[in-house]
């Protein structure tokens, strides 16, 4: 899972899952979106394809439709991991022919930013961006 460690000692977040995001935790009662559009809009816009225009309208209305603005970007870190467990990536390798892990980890992370739909930025990392994408380590 994506996490962000600076983030947490911001907030004060210690191993008891405190702060903004704890929400987030299925544990909390939030059920995971499954982001389907944003999944396959984060594929093609990876090799450079263009993005049909029912799977954008997909990918907004499911990532706007997560109530807790803290949970977008935890849902999409969750999307992401999925979809590199799906393909077998490793770090620094090919996610498929012709997408890095890299390039579709920071175009997961500008997945808000393309919506238009708010998501906090406590780190003051790039507004619109999951904080995630700024740590290599996520």
């Amino acid at each position: 899972m994506l996490v962000a460690t600076p983030m947490a000692a911001e907030y004060g977040a210690g191993s008891d899952n405190s702060g903004p995001w704890m929400w987030c935790d299925p544990a909390m009662g939030h059920r995971v979106s499954p982001l389907t559009g944003c999944r396959e809009m984060v594929k093609l816009q990876c090799v450079g394809s263009q993005v049909p225009e029912v799977v954008l309208r997909d990918c907004y209305q499911k990532l706007a439709g997560i109530a807790n603005d803290w949970c977008r970007c935890h849902d999409l870190g969750s999307m992401l991991d999925s979809v590199y467990q799906e393909l077998g990536a490793r770090e620094g390798t090919e996610v498929f022919p012709g997408c890095r892990k890299e390039v579709m980890k920071l175009t997961a992370a500008s997945v808000p930013e393309v919506c238009k739909v708010p998501i906090p930025n406590p780190s003051g990392y790039k507004a619109g961006v999951c904080y995630w994408a700024a740590y290599p380590d996520a």
